[in-house]
């Protein structure tokens, strides 16, 4: 998971790409990154960190120029605290390409011996977005038959890059002194949103991001969602063209981004995440009054902030009183993305506070987005235990995490997901929950896409089926033994 956005502007950038950065900072906190460019003259900035302890004043003054893009990383491939693999990534020929991509390839290997055997380009990081920038780079010289650019070649070599690359990707590049380029893979796995402003006699602006919320800050009119399978091309002076590039695209968007990735102020492929999240709350409602004994709630909490909607709906259709008995730290990173498991659990009693005085005594039904590791649910029902809790019923707005998933969320072992190859009794048990509801695959799909033109979701992590149809259990065993070494 990774946040990126892209702005051709008729002023200096550096300042709204870091105004960017900064709203989809939710979206990773281990490195970021802003190229700008000047002309034909790139200028990049990358460091560990979040966006506003990793720029100083000397950085910012030295983006110059009126096109740029940036990047915030939070590590599924490569090493989290290495500094070499913070996007963007830049190449030199042809023209000079910089790129930033969230998102996951799931090739890497047949890729890598094809860009040294075929290609013979050198790679220098274990990053999949170094691969997908010499890919492109590779699939554009292809295209090019004369000194001048044209927008065709840059979809041409979309087209052929989609052949190449699988896996879920939503990619921004700067072509140096041409313009900028936005595609998405041909499943629409990973989201990408295009926004326009208009500057009076200057002419239109651009921006594409990661979410909606990064364009209405700044100003902007949301366009549409760049499609699955298409690229955009804007030219430096603000003309926009586009194409689909890829032979059969279908819309089959992250499932886990509505779930808990996206900030609730954003819609995606036409879905509000709040509204959805609303959605979600309704149906699990539902389950817990088949499962669970009324008589023994006295409460609801959220898990703030993400569970916060479907914790109000729970309450609302259950008429259940709904209580805040958590107090979030909001100086602390989002715990699901702490890079390792020991700074996970270190962060869940720094992150949260029970307050004595809402559980003592009482019946308690907690409402979480999702179970992932298991390590910040069990140590969230310690906490409300030991803040006097009489019982803790749990429950999750999303299904067990029983698989890896492999298009752009760090889950990607078995053996680190506490519901794989457990039942949810035995999975209870491991929390310390009295009792553990989860929500239904097939209700949390109906939720999230109630009322829109989506007609599926990925939902691999949940079910164990890989929409791209490449991911074996050879690939699996693969990934786990990397992640393990």
């Amino acid at each position: 998971m990774c946040g990126i956005v892209g702005i051709v502007s008729s002023l200096p950038v550096n300042q709204q790409v870091y105004d960017s950065l900064s709203l989809l900072q939710h979206r990773g906190q281990d490195s970021t990154g802003i190229a700008t460019a000047e002309g034909d003259t790139f200028h990049i900035q990358k460091a560990k960190g979040q966006v506003r302890e990793a720029y100083r004043t000397r950085d910012m003054r030295s983006l110059l120029g009126t096109m740029g893009l940036g990047h915030v990383r939070y590590a599924t491939k490569g090493t989290a605290g290495n500094e070499q693999e913070a996007q963007p990534f830049y190449v030199n020929a042809p023209y000079g390409i910089i790129l930033v991509h969230n998102g996951n390839l799931t090739n890497t290997r047949e890729l890598t011996q094809e860009l040294f055997h075929v290609d013979r380009r050198h790679l220098n990081t274990t990053s999949d977005t170094e691969l997908l920038v010499n890919v492109l780079a590779n699939e554009l010289q292809d295209q090019l038959t004369g000194s001048d650019f044209a927008p065709d070649q840059a979809f041409d070599a979309i087209a052929s890059l989609h052949e190449r690359v699988e896996g879920s990707y939503a990619a921004i590049a700067l072509i140096a002194g041409h313009g900028l380029l936005a595609f998405r893979d041909p499943f629409g796995i990973r989201p990408l949103i295009l926004g326009r402003r208009s500057q009076g006699l200057v002419g239109d602006e651009w921006i594409v991001a990661s979410e909606s919320l990064v364009l209405e800050a700044g100003g902007y009119d949301v366009v549409r969602d760049i499609a699955p399978g298409e690229a955009v091309f804007i030219a430096m002076d603000g003309e926009m063209t586009s194409r689909q590039c890829a032979k059969n695209p279908r819309l089959i968007p992250c499932s886990f981004e509505y779930v808990y990735l996206a900030r609730p102020d954003s819609i995606m492929n036409g879905i509000s995440v709040y509204d959805a999240r609303l959605r979600l709350g309704d149906r699990l409602a539902d389950t817990i009054a088949t499962y669970a004994p009324m008589g023994d709630i006295d409460v609801v909490m959220p898990i703030p902030d993400s569970s916060r909607p479907a914790a109000m709906q729970v309450a609302r259709k259950l008429g259940i009183e709904y209580r805040e008995g958590f107090y979030k730290n909001r100086y602390v990173g989002r715990t699901f993305i702490m890079p390792g498991q020991a700074e996970r659990k270190k962060s869940v009693k720094q992150k949260l506070n029970a307050m004595s005085s809402e559980f003592k005594g009482k019946n308690i039904l907690i409402v979480d987005d999702s179970i992932v590791r298991g390590t910040t649910s069990k140590e969230i029902v310690q906490m409300a235990r030991e803040a006097g809790a009489n019982k803790v019923t749990f429950t999750s707005a999303a299904p067990p995490v029983r698989y890896p998933h492999v298009y752009g969320i760090n889950m990607p072992t078995r053996q680190e997901l506490v519901a794989h190859n457990r039942k949810i009794p035995e999975i209870a048990t491991e929390l310390g929950a009295d009792h553990l509801i989860y929500q239904e695959v097939a209700d949390m799909e109906a939720a999230i896409i109630e009322g829109s033109d989506v007609t599926s979701l990925e939902m691999s992590c949940f079910t164990g089926d890989y929409v791209t149809g490449s991911v074996t259990p050879e690939y699996l065993a693969w990934v786990e033994s990397n992640q393990a070494s």
